[in-house]
């Protein structure tokens, strides 16, 4: 295991303009699975790659466990990457395309079975040894890819959108597979991706990004709790937060919290009068669409997500009291987006 760390690491691909990373800088913990996440053209994979050497950083430094790795090859770096695409050898056997990396590395020959066959079991294909790539499946490719990568017993891992090609069935089992394979070998990993159910369900930590820049770094909890500034509060989130703009501040709040206002007694809430003006239903929920009406702010569509188990009224064109609870209120500074401290409720 490694710790991974970058000092205000930067890529610019073309001179003159925005770079790709901007002075990124980063730690992980031991073992832990850190996840970058963000919206395509964020700077995740450049990063990741980067880290793998695949590509040279402009300037800043990369560290592998406490030693500066940019003058390293991606081999001297001691990680392991697995690939989007698996890149796996078509005309090569399962056995041969996990050994593949252990020939590179000219460990001998009489040691390789072993290798194999301990990787392919802790990802349970070691049954699939014999055949080729095209007699697999999806999910199946992508535990050989993992176990071409284990085998060379990395110092770290590092995964790019390694289960954007599934299904959505098939990427909720390999989610859980990989979690399990990372508590079980205790490798530190790094994981690519712009899915937020993954982030939100695999990483230890989230690394959020946007436009080439860190903006959030934090737990699952923290990150949807309690976002850094506008941009993790609505990219974080199914519905995303409302945000409700006056004119030096915005408050924010989640769907969830967003509720009726007889299931919020009590002085410690704010209370809303909200107009109905779609409703979405998806099985266990309700999803309200609708505004804000009666206040002295123009009120931009605001989202309640409400259990399927809720009375029924809550149609289309209906008007009801809605409340927030004050412990659910984010406020975030009107200028910079960025959080700010408690106030006043600028509504009242």
């Amino acid at each position: 295991m490694a710790v991974v760390e970058t000092r205000n690491l930067t890529k610019v691909f073309k001179e003159g303009e925005l770079g790709a990373v901007n002075k990124v800088s980063l730690a992980t913990h031991e073992g832990e699975f850190l996840v970058f996440l963000g919206p395509s053209g964020s700077g995740k994979t450049t990063l990741l790659r980067m880290i793998a050497g695949l590509e040279t950083p402009t300037s800043g430094e990369i560290l592998i466990g406490g030693q500066v790795v940019n003058h390293l090859t991606p081999r001297e770096r001691r990680i392991a990457m697995v690939f989007q695409s698996y890149a796996l050898y078509p005309h090569l056997s399962v056995y041969n395309n996990i050994a593949f990396p252990l020939k590179a590395q000219k460990v001998p020959r009489e040691q390789h079975r072993t290798k194999v066959e301990w990787a392919a079991g802790l990802l349970g294909i070691g049954k699939l040894l014999g055949r080729k790539p095209r007699e697999l499946s999806g999910g199946e490719r992508q535990r050989v890819a993992l176990a071409r990568a284990i085998v060379r017993e990395p110092a770290v891992f590092l995964l790019d959108e390694p289960l954007s090609n599934l299904d959505a069935k098939l990427r909720a089992s390999a989610r859980e597979e990989l979690e399990q394979f990372h508590k079980s070998v205790g490798t530190t990993t790094i994981y690519v991706t712009h899915d937020q159910v993954e982030a939100m369900a695999m990483g230890d930590r989230i690394v959020v990004l946007h436009q080439g820049v860190v903006r959030q770094i934090g737990t699952p909890k923290d990150v949807y709790e309690d976002p850094a500034d506008t941009f993790v509060a609505t990219f974080l989130g199914s519905p995303p937060m409302n945000l409700v703009e006056f004119s030096d501040v915005i408050v924010g709040f989640r769907p969830e919290s967003f509720l009726p206002a007889d299931l919020l007694p009590g002085a410690k809430h704010v209370r809303f009068r909200y107009k109905v003006n779609y409703v979405e239903y998806l099985g266990a929920e309700r999803v309200l669409y609708g505004a804000i009406e009666g206040r002295h702010f123009e009120s931009k569509e605001i989202i309640s997500r409400l259990s399927w188990t809720m009375p029924a009224g809550y149609d289309a064109g209906s008007v009801h009291d809605f409340s927030v609870a004050e412990s659910d209120l984010r406020f975030f500074d009107r200028k910079t987006e960025k959080r700010a401290d408690p106030r006043p409720y600028p509504w009242q």
